[in-house]
């Protein structure tokens, strides 16, 4: 069976589950061994995705035996359109079919058409994500 490449693709999931661990416990320093534990990943992966979060400026960190990690910005600042973008590498439909034939009607039209309908529903995600914030996302874990 094929599946799409953006439904193989969980580092939405994962930043967001970073950011409402760091949301859920704002006065705590959490390692990233504690919240791959959470994800159920590999600890490697969550420091890969905390250096998306640290260039952002979202979060802070700290080093050591007491080190960790922690939210440096409200989560009310943080929209989920914010959190797609960060981690945004294609369209939400996927990616065109790059070698199309162009003898072909159908195929040689095709990747101008799929690419409005693509920039279209980017949009419309986008557009729908942006009203929503992350800390209304976390208070879903009281």
């Amino acid at each position: 069976m094929y599946l799409c490449p953006i439904m193989k693709n969980t580092r939405f999931a994962t930043i967001i589950h970073i950011l409402t661990l760091l949301a859920k416990f704002p006065d705590q320093w959490l390692s990233s061994e504690w919240i791959a534990e959470s994800i159920n990943i590999n600890p490697v992966i969550v420091r890969k995705e905390l250096s998306v979060l640290h260039k952002l400026g979202w979060v802070v960190s700290k080093k050591g035996k007491e080190g960790g990690t922690m939210l440096y910005v409200s989560s009310c600042e943080i929209s989920m359109a914010d959190i797609f973008n960060a981690v945004k590498n294609s369209n939400v439909l996927g990616k065109k079919n790059a070698c199309t034939d162009t003898k072909c009607q159908v195929g040689k039209e095709i990747n101008k058409a799929l690419e409005n309908l693509f920039e279209e529903t980017d949009e419309i995600v986008i557009n729908a994500l942006q009203k929503k914030s992350l800390k209304a996302f976390v208070d879903q874990f009281d």
